[in-house]
């Protein structure tokens, strides 16, 4: 029930009821509507700006941006990782793998460079964690150039490496006799008494004194270029080409276990030994090659002799004795 009120009538000296104009009341009636609705908007908005009330479906949004959050922060540790792994075989390729097969390195401005021209990232722009996304997806494309790069760099090191086996099976490393069978070695590089003429003559291979028949074996991986006996004072002899300028000979032999135009590998039984052309008794003449010139073959044993043996042949091949050609 309505509270009544009076006022005081000075006129009649008594109290009157105040009677309410129907224009007041319904003014006041739109008022508290007005006001109602204003305080419900605010209160809404309010409500709406704070997380004190979410639907079910913001909860869930909200647990699947944190979740996010959270597999973005353990993708960098991993992507840390990977740096660090990466760095450690960057260093090796250029510090051990690339020193060793004197390959230049590659440099670090080239290895960490990053990707120029246009804005690659343009779509990741807008968005509450632009900036989060932005520098992970920038950090996963410099690792991914990264370890391309890395990866073409080993596949140059493997074929560096295929070519470095090549050219170690190709040089003449061992003697194409072996000490079982020889008798001595009967001459070395250098000036010799010739055997026929006795005049002083530059000797420009060494001589294997062996029973005929004794095999002769390729000191190196090569592709046989002659097997005749068509070359003065040689007699029956080999000739193979190792390649990287390097070339054999033997002299004199009893047999070709090769024909031209064969490979061999080192180690491969090519022929024996004899005593054709120009030779005095059985014995190997065995030449090395090197662009083009007659070298020393006695720099190129140490795939097969001891450093006693091979000290011992030095003392032998340096006595100025008869050659046996």
């Amino acid at each position: 029930m309505s509270k009544v009120k009076y006022y005081y009538d000075p006129d009649t000296l008594s109290y009157r009821k105040i009677e309410a104009k129907k224009s007041r009341r319904y003014r006041n009636i739109a008022l508290f509507f007005i006001g109602s609705f204003l305080f419900g908007l605010m209160c809404l908005v309010f409500l709406m700006n704070t997380n004190l009330i979410n639907t079910p479906r913001e909860l869930s949004l909200s647990r699947e941006v944190k979740n996010y959050e959270l597999q973005f922060e353990l993708l960098n540790r991993k992507m840390g990782q990977i740096e660090e792994v990466l760095a450690n075989i960057e260093d090796r390729d250029n510090n051990i793998y690339r020193l060793y097969f004197e390959a230049n390195p590659i440099p670090e401005e080239q290895r960490r460079a990053g990707f120029g021209g246009i804005n690659r990232y343009k779509s990741l722009e807008g968005f509450n964690n632009s900036e989060m996304v932005t520098a992970t997806t920038k950090r996963l494309d410099i690792i991914k150039k990264q370890m391309s790069i890395q990866s073409k760099s080993l596949d140059e090191i493997t074929k560096l490496a295929e070519e470095k086996e090549k050219f170690l099976m190709a040089i003449p490393a061992i003697q194409p006799v072996t000490n079982e069978s020889l008798k001595r070695m009967a001459s070395g590089f250098g000036w010799r008494s010739d055997p026929f003429t006795k005049a002083r003559k530059l000797h420009r291979g060494m001589d294997f004194s062996a029973p005929k028949g004794t095999p002769v074996y390729a000191p190196g991986d090569g592709k046989v270029t002659r097997a005749d006996n068509g070359s003065s004072g040689y007699g029956k002899h080999i000739r193979i080409n190792h390649g990287y300028g390097y070339k054999t000979l033997y002299g004199h032999l009893s047999e070709y276990n090769v024909k031209k135009g064969q490979k061999v590998k080192r180690g491969d039984l090519i022929g024996f030994v004899g005593n054709t052309g120009r030779s005095e008794a059985p014995h190997l003449h065995y030449e090395v090659w090197k662009d083009e010139e007659r070298i020393n073959p006695i720099n190129f044993y140490y795939g097969s002799l001891t450093a006693e043996e091979f000290e011992n042949m030095l003392k032998h091949a340096a006595q100025e004795n008869q050659s046996l050609d």
